[in-house]
């Protein structure tokens, strides 16, 4: 009985992590801007990664390799989002029709983005 729980859990986040890795590439397909796309990225690779993390500790027992495998989704997770901040600074500084993209600003707005008094 105790391995059937075991596989229906990890069958469980196997699949959360398909799920989320589909959606990340369909986001990336579909998306037209590259800050939309980095994003729909970034869902996919914390929440995916996290997904089939879980699933590999409680497939194979809480170890030492646990350890690892945790150690692993605390070092994704501090360095994705600023190489995704890197990526996002290089689209801002050299994307020259940004503005397209972007919402003006609102009539109530000046132009620093900051409410008119």
């Amino acid at each position: 009985m105790k391995d059937w729980i075991i596989f229906g859990v990890t069958a469980f986040f196997l699949l959360a992590a398909m799920i989320c890795y589909t959606t990340a590439v369909i986001g990336a397909y579909r998306f037209g801007f590259v800050m939309n796309r980095m994003h729909a990225a970034g869902i996919g690779d914390s929440l995916g990664l996290l997904s089939v993390i879980i699933s590999t500790v409680v497939a194979t027992g809480f170890r030492l390799d646990a350890l690892k495998l945790i150690l692993l989704i605390l070092f994704m997770w501090f360095t994705s989002p600023a190489s995704s901040h890197f990526l996002g600074q290089v689209e801002y500084y050299t994307n020259p029709h940004l503005f397209r993209h972007v919402d003006r600003l609102t009539e109530t707005e000046d132009k620093t983005g900051q409410q008119e008094e």
